[in-house]
Order: structure tokens, then sequence, then C-alpha cells
């Protein structure tokens, strides 16, 4: 088709589709040829149009009847699709019936014929999708017939039963799976409730089903079905026909192996009375002889999978589902004599299952480990053993249960044995662990954290703890075993048995008494210095250092114990130090912090056969220990030293050792002075910029683990840092003015405004770690200022640095009522001039958005008496800024929002000022709450939102406001008996012009939910409900429905409240209650 012109006749109405036409424009729509894009934009805005037309829907059977072309038909079926989710309930009745006659007489027709059916299968799947849809609707009240009418017909064809099952199916996901995305509460329930009366119908059907027909197609598609319905069954319906038998015949057949077993797994894992336990014991019985046929018992099922086609990995995973559910819920009832042995084989396939290679099927698995072994660690503990009464389903007294001295411990020894075994081979990785093996298998550094693999660590560490708890010993010898092995391999060890071992080992620190763990430890740091020793080749070394490094790091409470171990170790540290090998320093001197952290006291204290504290020896040795260091390596560093430091307690040794450390960092500031002094050009050198740098940095982190003692040394530094710190804003400012938006970009901008975000950093460390806020507030407040606010509002927004907001936050926070003279001009340098930044768009200066609420923040919560002494120009500023943050479509900004008018309110709430804030603001905040609430954007604040409603509401009644909220010179001050009263009507006229589609009876009733909830779970599952109406026009019988469920717990809510309060003598005043008969009345 040359011209869209021709095409734009779609739109006229009046006259009969041209269908051919519209075949073109959909293809045309779709065509990506050079030079087309113009008539493919004006295709696509036709359709649009088309699509969006109030009489769209009347053309669909005519295009779906016309049409050859597959595009058109689902553009078609979308128009129907809208029609139905968004206007059903606004369409007359006989057009309901006449659409829903239209699309089952079209099912019928495609299901009927197989050639059709299985050559159109996605175009039926989406007419399966709609006819549910309106479902949602109309069923029960408006189709009561629909199941048995489906399951009549389905009798009468197989294609037609098996599309049948497929409708079923969708029909139960959606009442029970997704119902919580789009049907209110009530109506959820009504479905659940015909559901359930009506599966007999569905369950005989199935039944018919597998017992006449012979196609596999049509026995997928009911076992599918059945795999739903199975979740939520009326749970006679398992036992009492021949429906398990069913499916446990069809289980070992190939076609059908997966879904019987999904089906077989739905039924393990139901909870049921203790009278079917025999039932599930013969179940398993079965189930078990049955699996011999399809996997023997020894078949290497971690192999086999390996080389399996996808349904037999998928049957694998299966297989993993059935067993980890079937335990769960009924392992207690398989303890018996007679059927352990049956249990054991069980519980042999899944370990054997645990070593497959396959993440989502070792997750299964180590989920189930992480429930049973826990269970049987227990039950040993309280001596539940051996019936296991409490912890598990088995009855009491039953008869063939285990002998008492052993217990259940006794009975699943030979396989927690296996479970010691699979947690050492299969460990995960660690987060400390930071040296790894590539895919190219060489031995690097690793980049970025795995969550997966961090979580299946801390569910792997937990269960290996109490297989250690279970028996000490087994899981000693066989970590020494592997250990001895890795020894004698020579050279044929490999990183990967090594790694998980000492990860194993590592993950197991604190379990045993302490003489077995120090005998066990001792053992394995020899045997791992040795193997250090022996071995040759760099990553080798490295693989080994990392694994000792993440041992040792594990058992600091045996470092304690042990000094020459510590003292060894920390040397070992300072070895590997000096190896440039990825990763290896950078994990040498985390080890070191970290064993700092724990063991810190130990450094500074004369131990037994020494000279000197070890602290003296290691500043003596500093700048060797160090000289091979990388700046942030050197950093960690020193921020595990100053650990050290700060648990010395004698004043004065600690500031020497303060002194002796920074000695280093100290000189080269002082170079640096001394140099600008003479020459300040030199400032402007990289290297000196960096050399700036990296001086503030190890100052931070030194104060960030010394703390208040840093005073010290920040008074050695602070003045001329502040002086640095001008000078560079100065520069900044210039480059910037000279060079305009790009040398913000610039590389030598960059760098100066590094050394501009360590000060500031610096500062709000030293402001954090202070315990003396009078100190701060006198000494080093007045300082700060105008080198940090007034550089701030003179910058331009590109040079402005968000820490100065972070900073002014920390020090209000610190501070509090001691900064309130100060909060006025800190307003007036920061607030309007990032705020102009920030509400520019919604996307610029991210950092300095956060930041500024942050302070916002601050202000509310620890100088709230400062926004009594702003001009009313000013409140509104605040208040307009914190709208535009909840506003915000990015989710942290819109929290923060939502948190802070929350704080703000409640504060407000409480003060002298209520009724004057509440009289300005009240209506213009709620307002803007419902608004951003009822648009999709803002989902994710739901929880924000509606706490600030309740508040908003719950305010009315407390009488919080001494004024009428409604304009008095407009409407008079007798308008409304109370401002409850005026706000409801205020909010009922708001939600009836928001949304047309919603009945007059559907919002008051709304309403009046949200101003009778007073307990917030109950008023926030009201609101959802709401939400839930206004994406439909909903029909009038759900509505009447929703409306009238609403408005009943209400008034009984209101009786029992009533009742409560009138027992109390005088606790409602006699012109109240008639008062509220009256508004009753009216």
């Amino acid at each position: 088709m040359g011209d869209v012109a021709q095409a734009a006749t779609l739109l006229d109405f009046n006259k009969p589709i041209d269908v051919g036409l519209l075949d073109a424009t959909v293809n045309l729509s779709m065509q990506s040829v050079v030079g087309g894009e113009q008539q493919r934009a004006a295709a696509e805005k036709l359709l649009l149009e088309f699509q969006e037309h109030p009489q769209a829907w009347t053309r669909v059977d005519t295009i779906l009847e016309a049409s050859q072309n597959q595009p058109t038909k689902y553009f078609a079926l979308q128009i129907l699709e809208s029609v139905i989710r968004f206007k059903w309930g606004a369409l007359p009745l006989e057009q309901r019936e006449g659409i829903k006659n239209y699309l089952s007489n079209l099912i019928i027709r495609f299901a009927t014929s197989e050639e059709l059916f299985r050559k159109e299968g996605t175009f039926v799947n989406k007419l399966n999708i709609l006819l549910v849809q309106i479902l949602k609707h109309d069923w029960p009240a408006r189709w009561k017939s629909f199941i048995p009418d489906l399951v009549a017909a389905s009798r009468t064809s197989e294609t037609l039963c098996e599309n049948s099952m497929k409708i079923l199916k969708l029909l139960s996901e959606e009442v029970f799976d997704f119902a919580r995305l789009d049907l209110t509460q009530a109506k959820t329930k009504e479905l659940k409730q015909t559901l359930t009366v009506e599966f007999k119908a569905i369950h005989e059907l199935c039944v018919f089903v597998l017992n006449n027909t012979r196609k596999p197609e049509l026995i997928r598609a009911t076992l599918e079905t059945l795999s739903v319905y199975l979740t939520w069954v009326p749970l006679g319906y398992i036992f009492e026909g021949n429906l398990l038998e069913m499916l446990l015949q069809l289980f070992p057949q190939a076609p059908f192996r997966n879904v019987a077993l999904q089906c077989l797994t739905e039924v393990g894992s139901l909870q049921m009375a203790t009278e079917f336990n025999p039932q599930f014991a013969k179940f398993y019985d079965y189930f078990m002889r049955q699996l011999v046929l399809v996997v023997p018992p020894a078949v290497n099922i971690p192999e086999a999978y390996e080389k399996g086609t996808d349904d037999q990995q998928k049957f694998v995973q299966n297989l993993a589902l059935f067993f980890t559910s079937f335990f769960k819920a009924h392992i207690g009832i398989l303890e018996t004599a007679e059927t352990q042995a049956q249990l054991l084989a069980g519980l042999d396939y899944l370990v054997n299952i645990s070593y497959v290679d396959n993440t989502e099927v070792f997750k299964t698995c180590l989920d189930y480990w992480n429930f049973f072994v826990p269970d049987i660690y227990t039950s040993s503990c309280t001596g539940t053993d051996p019936t296991g009464v409490s912890f598990m389903f088995a009855p009491p007294a039953t008869h063939g249960v285990p002998p008492a001295t052993g217990g259940r411990k006794m009975l699943y020894r030979p396989i927690l044995s296996k479970l010691r075994q699979l947690m050492i081979c299969r460990m995960a990785k660690p987060e400390e662990v930071i040296v790894v093996e590539d895919e190219n298998g060489n031995i690097v550094r690793e980049t970025m954290k795995d969550n997966d693999v961090l979580a299946q660590y801390k569910s792997m560490r937990e269960t290996l703890v109490y297989l250690c708890h279970l028996d000490y010993d087994d899981t000693e010898q066989q970590m020494l075993e592997k250990l001895r092995m890795q020894q004698v391999a020579g050279a044929k060890w490999s990183w990967g048995a090594l790694n998980t071992l000492c990860w194993a080992i590592g993950s197991i620190a604190g379990s045993m008494a302490d003489e077995q763990e120090n005998r066990f430890l001792v053992t394995v740091i020899r045997d791992l210095l040795n193997l250090c020793e022996v071995t040759r080749g760099k990553d080798n070394k490295a693989v080994i250092a990392s694994n000792i490094m993440y041992v040792v790091g594990q058992y600091p409470k045996f470092l304690r114990a042990h000094w020459k171990f510590l003292k060894t170790v920390v040397n070992k540290l300072f070895e590997f130090m000096h190896e440039t090998h990825p990763g290896v320093q950078d994990m040498a001197c985390d080890t070191f912090l970290k064993i700092c952290n724990k063991c810190r006291r130990k450094f500074v204290v004369m131990q037994v056969q020494e000279r000197e504290p070890f602290i003296c020896e290691l500043l003596n040795g500093l700048t060797e220990t160090i000289q091979d260091l990388q700046p942030h390596q050197i950093h960690t560093f020193y921020e595990a030293v100053g650990l050290m430091i700060g648990a010395e307690s004698d004043p004065a040794k600690r500031d020497d050792y303060l002194h002796r450390l920074m000695g280093p960092p100290n000189t080269t500031w002082s170079q640096i002075l001394a140099q600008a002094h003479a020459n300040p050009e030199v400032l402007k050198q990289q290297e000196v910029i960096k050399s700036i740098q990296n001086v503030l940095q190890t100052n931070v982190s030194v104060c960030t683990s010394l703390g208040q003692p840093f005073l010290v040394q920040f008074n050695v530094i602070f003045a001329d840092m502040l002086q640095v710190y001008r000078l560079y804003s100065e520069l900044i400012s210039q480059a910037i003015a000279t060079g305009g938006a790009n040398a913000a970009r610039s590389t030598f901008v960059k760098y100066m405004r590094s050394v501009k975000k360590v000060a500031l950093k610096l500062i709000e460390t030293f402001v954090d770690k202070c315990d003396d806020p009078q100190l701060l507030a006198s000494a080093y407040l007045p300082a700060m200022m105008d080198p940090l606010l007034g550089d701030y509002a003179r910058s331009v927004p590109d040079a402005r640095d968000a820490e100065v907001l972070s900073l002014m936050a920390a020090i209000i926070n610190k501070l509090r009522q001691l900064m309130e003279p100060e909060v006025p001009r800190v307003f007036e340098a920061l607030f309007e001039c990032t705020l102009t930044m920030i509400t520019r768009n919604f996307e610029d200066y991210p950092e300095h958005r956060l930041q500024f609420f942050a302070l916002l923040h601050a202000i509310v919560n620890s100088c709230f008496n400062t926004l009594f002494m702003m001009s009313a120009a000013q409140l509104k500023l605040v208040i307009d800024s914190i709208v535009w943050a909840f506003r915000h479509t990015e989710r942290n900004v819109a929290e923060t929002g939502l948190a802070l008018l929350h704080d703000l309110l409640v504060q407000f709430a409480g003060s002298e000022y209520a009724t004057q804030f509440h009289q300005t603001y009240y209506l213009h905040l709620l307002n803007e709450i419902l608004a951003v609430m009822t648009d999709s954007f803002h989902k994710p604040g739901f929880k924000s939102q509606a706490r600030i409603l309740h508040h908003l509401f719950t305010l009315l009644d407390a009488n919080v406001v001494k004024a009428p909220l409604w304009d008095v010179a407009a409407k008079g001050a007798g308008a409304f008996p109370t401002n409850s009263a005026f706000v409801r009507v205020h909010v009922v006229g708001l939600l009836s012009t928001s949304f047309p589609n919603l009945t007059q009876a559907q919002v008051s009733a709304c309403v009046s939910g949200m101003f009778e909830y007073k307990d917030f779970s109950a008023f926030k599952h009201h609101l959802r409900d709401f939400l839930v109406q206004t994406k439909q026009f909903a029909s009038q019988d759900n509505a009447e429905l929703f409306a009238e469920d609403v408005e009943k717990q209400v008034v009984e809510q209101r009786e029992t409240r009533q009742r409560v309060l009138a027992a109390i003598p005088g606790m409602i005043p006699q012109a109240e209650v008639m008062g509220a008969e009256e508004m009753n009345d009216a």
C-alpha cells in the first residue's frame, strides 16, 4: 500500500470495514524497509486510533472471519481483550452475552477440528485467555452453567476435551495464583468457593479421560490441569477414587513421566489428618517400586544428567522436588521398621541428585537438607527420639520404631555421613575469598560478588554446623582425610577440592569443643603452611595463600588463645602483602583487618617471651611492610592498625602510637604544604593532587577505626585542610567558568574534586565518631561554615558536592538543638540552590537529590523548631520539595519523600502550630497523596502512602485541628458539622471525578472504610481493594458485592466500638450521641 491516507477510511465506523485494507495497514506497521519509517509511523498511529475507538470491538468478529493475516487477527484480539478487562461492566447485557457466545463458538470451531487445533495452537490459547477474563467478571452470577456445559462438551470430542483442560488450568491459575493482581478480596473468595463446589465435575472428567483415552496429547493436557488443581482440591478426592493409582501407573511411561511426577509431587506435599498416614506410606512404597524400574539405584545420576536429554534432565529436577516435598511433609511416618529401607533408599537417591551440576537442582536439594538436618539435630537434643513425636508426624508408640538407644540419629547415621561429604565437596565460596579461578582456568581477583553464591554459602554453612554437632568425630575425620589426600596428591592436587575443603573448615568455626577445635586447627594450619612451602607455581601458591587467610580469619577465638600462632599468622600475612599475584595482597589486608577487629588487645599488651608489645615491632617495620601495597590496600592496613591503637588504654602511649603511625602521611602532607608556600602552582600537578587525596584518605581510615582519640591528629591537619579545600574550590570554579560544562568532566577537575570529597568525608567521619557535641559546636563548626557553605552557594551547579549536604545532615543529627542557631544559615546557603538543580528534571544530580532529602529529614527530626522560624514562603518551599520527592518515579527518592512527609506530619500534629499548618496544607497534601496512590507509576510506595493517609484521617477524630479546614468565607462557618464530615465529602467528590467508571455507592463505601478502619492493616487491605476496582469498569454485581461487604463490615465495626464505649459511663457525651444519630439520618 503506497499511501496511508487511504487507510484513514478505516476510522469511519459508519461504513463496513475493509479487512484487506486493515491487513495491509498492519503489515505496513511491521515493515522495516529503509526509507519507509514515516509510513510505518503513520500506520502505527492509525492502528492506535482504531484500537482506542469505542466502537472498535464491534468489528472484531468481521476481522477474525475475513482476515487471512495472523498479525491482524492478534490485533483484533487485543481490542477484544481491552474491552473485556477494562470496559466489561459498562457494556449492555445483550452485548456481553453476544461476545460470550461468539467467543465460545469460535473456540468450539477451532477445537473440534484436530488439524485447525494443532495449526492454530497459539491463537486458540489467546481465545482461552479471553474466555477466562470474561469468567472473572461473569462467573458464577451470570454464567452458572459454565462448568457443567464445558464438561458435557468435553465428552464429545478429544481435541475439544484437550482444550477444555487448558481452559480449566487457566481458570485455576487465575483464581488461586494470580487473583491478588486484579481481583478484590470478596470476588476472589467467591470464585474460590464456586470452583471448589464445581470440582466434583472436573474431577470426574479427569478420571474419565485417564480411563478412556489413549491419546498422548490429551493425557498430558489432563495431567497438566490436574497438577494445578491438586494444590487446593478438597482432600477427600485424593485417596477415595483410583486417581492416585492411575498417576502411579502412568509415571514409568516416558511420554507422561514428568507431568505425572508433578502431580504426584503435589499429592506428596499435602498435609492431611493422621488417619491418612497409612495411605501416604503405601503411596510412597508403590512409588519407590515404580522408580526402580525407571532409575535403578546403581545409576550414577550426575553422569546421566550430564548426558541426558532435556526431558531426562527435567525428570531429575522433578524427582528432587518429589522427594523433598514428600519428606518435608511425611518423613515421620516412614521411620517404622517396615518402611525404613525404602525411606533410606529415597534419601540415597536425593543425596545422589545433590551432586548434579545444576544450580536449580542443587538449590532444591540444599533447601531440603537445610530442613532435614536441623530437624534431626533438634529431635536428638530434646530427647524426643526415638518416636520424634513433637517434631514429626509419627503417632506416639509407633510399632517398629528404631531402638531407643540411638533413635533417629542412629537411623540416619549413614545418610548424615554422606551429607557431610556432600557439603565438603560442594561448599560454596564465602564472601571473604576474592582469589578465584576464571573461565580460562587462571587464578585472578574476583571483580563482582555473586549474591546467589553467598546465599548458598549461608545455607550450606548452617547445614554443615548442624552436621558437625551430630557427629564431631566424623566431621573432623572426613576433613583431615581430604586434606591429607591433597598433600599426597603432589602434582595432581586440584584447586577446586582444596578450596571447597578450606571453605568448609572455615564454616564450622566454633562448633566443636575448644580442646577438639584447637587440636583440629593446629593440624589444619600446619598442613596448609607445609603445603604452601612445598608447592611450586605462582597460581598454586596464590590459591593456598587465599585458603590459609580464609581459614585463620574464621577462628579468631583460637588465635586469641594462642599468641604464638597469632604472631606466626600475622607475619605470614605481612609476607603475603609483598606477593603481587592478583587478589593476594587485597585478601592479606582484609584478613589482617578482620583479625585486628577480633584480637586487637593482644597486639598492645606485653606477651610472654616478647621484648615489647607487637604494635611497637609493627610500627618499627611499618614502611617496609607496606612498601609493595597499593593506596587502597594501605588504607585497609591503616584502618586495622587504628583498631590496635584504640585497644591501648593509656592515653599517652596511644597518642605516641598514633603519632608514629601517621608519621609517613604527615611527612608527605608537610612537604607538599611547604612546596605550595614557595610555589602555589605545585598544587595543580596531578601527582601532588593524588598524594593529597591519599594522605586524607589514610586519615579517614584511621579515624573510622580509632574514633574519638583521633582528635590529636585531626587538630594537626584540620586548618590546613580547610585552606586546601578553599583553594581547590576556587580553581574548580575558575576552570568551569572558563571552560564551560565540559571542563567539569576534565581529569584535572575530577582529581581536585576528589580531594574536596575526601576532605568532607574526613570531617563527616570525625563528626560521626566524636562524642563531645559541645566541642564540635564551639571549636570546629564556626571555622567550617564559610569554606563549606559559602563555597557551595557560590559554585556553579556542576561544581557543587553532594557530600556537603550529607555532612550538614550528619552535623545536625549529632548536635541536635546546639545546631538550631545555624540552621537558617544552612537553609539559606543550600536549600534553594540545590532545589533548583534537582527539580529541573527527574534525572540530573541523583546523589544531590538523595542527600538533599536526607538533610531535610535531619532538620525535621533533630531541629524541628527551626521550621516555626521560617517565613511562609520558605515553609511552602519545604512542603513543595517533599511533594516533588514523593511524586518522583525513582523508587528511593519517592520512598524518602514519603518517610519525610510522615515524620513532618507527626511532628506538626503534636505542636502548637497544628491547626495553622493543617489549615494551610491538609487538603493540598491529601490531594497529592491520593493522586500518586491512584496512578500506576507509584505502586512500590503503596504502604507508605497508606500510612500517611491513615494518619491524615485518624488525625481528624483526635481533634488536632481546632478550626474548619474548608473555606469559611465561601461556604460559611457552619457548612459542615465537623472537619471529618467535610473531608469525607471532599474525598468522595475527588474520587468520583477521577474514576467515572465507579458507581457512587462504591466510592461512598470506600471513603466510609477509609474513615472507619482504625487498624492500619485493615485500612491498607481496604485501600488495595479500592485500587483494584479502579483498574476496570467494574460490573454492577461486582460493585454491589464490594460496596455491601465493606459497608457491612464498617457498620459492624462501628457498632462493636460503640458498645465498648457505651459500657463505660460518661465515655460518650450525650451531645455527641445525638449528633452521630442525626448525621446518620442525613
